[in-house]
């Protein structure tokens, strides 16, 4: 949908695509926080289905609805309230003035789309992944005439460019959340457990254990997606162009790290419920099997990025000037497949062993403390070379993620020999 987005905005103007990049790096990493809060739901459930205690997942449930419902107040308060970051930033007016109605759009789909996320996360802690991919293809589906209708204004509506296709995305969130309900109350896997009966304050042990395991989930989530972010700000002020090319590259990245987040994702609930039957052995198998199939993955997403970089670039725009740099930006892209590939696999059965708060260190030491600082020398400094601009960053950020790559590997390889017992 992030893809569709950025294409469909890109062909209307490059200052909307502008916006939507400046958008997409103040909501989505506000998006992923909170997200990863809840995505505690999938281990925790995963730990009691594998351990057969699964009428005790309702207290999860109950308990990320409340989060969820904090979440959400606190994330539309901030993005009706961008311009002055926007202004801090140096953009101009117009883009700012642009950009903040796009984050006020798309801010009342947040309700809708954390509750989805927990929903999704309770529904996968028990194995059950298909119903997650039915609901996202029933989001694209509605995705693209909703993009179409508002940001060209068809059937008599208005034509908003890129603040319509922020008010498609929230409309696209409010169907995924009606179709998850609908899901969890219907399913004949969740009809003995009533999932949304017999509600009760959750103890505060279990409150604490979700924040614990939680909150290191949605910091981690936090470092990484901001770093993206960040650039997007920093390149504010290098124009309209910089921007875009920037978009450009992280919406195809951010497409293609879908294949190994998928794996990633299969792995915690895996390796969870191996762990809750006390299976270390499976656990461990499932770990490593999984590594090798991201990086099979991370060949081919590094070759059709290497090769097909100037096609990819010219999907998305027919300037020509932002078709060069973003097809530079892409090619040392694929140069870090690999890394991503290995930290996000790592990161995914990590959190299958329940172990969130030493992978949120070593995340923060790679790409905050070495990743984004690099690639500031880089990009807007003579420090070690001339200014690189949008380049610099982007090897800042293979740097970044290559040394997080071999962090939370050699914690993987720790926690494989040393698994905690399941509680």
């Amino acid at each position: 949908m992030g893809f569709v987005d950025t294409l469909m905005s890109g062909r209307y103007s490059s200052t909307d695509l502008a916006a939507i990049a400046l958008g997409s790096g103040i909501w989505l990493p506000l998006f992923l926080a909170s997200q990863g809060l809840l995505m505690a739901t999938t281990p925790i459930v995963a730990h009691l289905v594998g351990g057969g205690r699964e009428e005790q997942t309702k207290t999860s449930l109950h308990l990320g609805m409340l989060i969820a419902g904090v979440l959400s107040l606190i994330s539309i308060i901030l993005l009706h309230n961008s311009l002055p970051l926007l202004n801090l930033m140096g953009v101009t007016e117009e883009l700012a003035d642009l950009t903040a109605r796009y984050l006020q759009a798309i801010s009342w789909g947040f309700p809708a789309v954390l509750l989805y996320q927990l929903i999704r996360s309770y529904i996968e802690g028990f194995g059950k992944t298909s119903p997650a991919m039915k609901i996202a293809i029933l989001g694209l589906a509605c995705n693209i005439p909703l993009n179409y209708v508002l940001i060209y204004g068809k059937f008599g509506l208005p034509e908003m460019g890129g603040v319509g296709c922020g008010w498609a995305t929230a409309l696209v969130m409010w169907i995924m959340c009606i179709t998850g309900i609908l899901y969890l109350t219907k399913s004949p896997t969740f009809r003995g457990i009533k999932p949304f009966c017999n509600w009760k304050l959750a103890p505060a042990d279990e409150f604490k254990q979700f924040l614990k395991l939680g909150t290191p989930i949605g910091i981690a989530l936090l470092i990484e997606v901001s770093m993206f972010s960040v650039i997007a700000l920093l390149l504010a002020d290098l124009g309209e162009v910089m921007i875009a090319a920037h978009q450009i590259t992280i919406s195809f990245t951010g497409l293609i790290f879908m294949l190994p987040l998928s794996i990633s994702l299969a792995l915690t609930i895996h390796v969870g419920h191996s762990l809750g039957a006390q299976n270390f052995t499976a656990a461990k198998y499932t770990a490593f099997t999984g590594l090798m199939i991201t990086l099979t993955l991370a060949l081919f997403s590094s070759a059709l990025m290497a090769l097909f970089a100037v096609p990819i670039a010219s999907l998305y725009t027919e300037s020509e000037q932002i078709i060069q740099i973003a097809s530079t930006l892409l090619i040392v892209a694929a140069l870090f497949q690999f890394s991503d590939a290995i930290q996000i696999t790592c990161s995914g059965v990590l959190r299958g062993y329940k172990d969130t708060a030493i992978p949120l260190l070593l995340v923060f030491i790679a790409y905050w403390l070495v990743g984004l600082p690099a690639g500031y020398i880089l990009g807007k400094t003579e420090l070690i070379t001339e200014p690189m601009g949008p380049l610099g960053f982007w090897v800042g950020l293979l740097i970044g993620l290559t040394i997080g790559a071999i962090l939370l590997f050699t914690r993987l390889l720790w926690r494989s020999r040393n698994p905690e017992p399941s509680h």
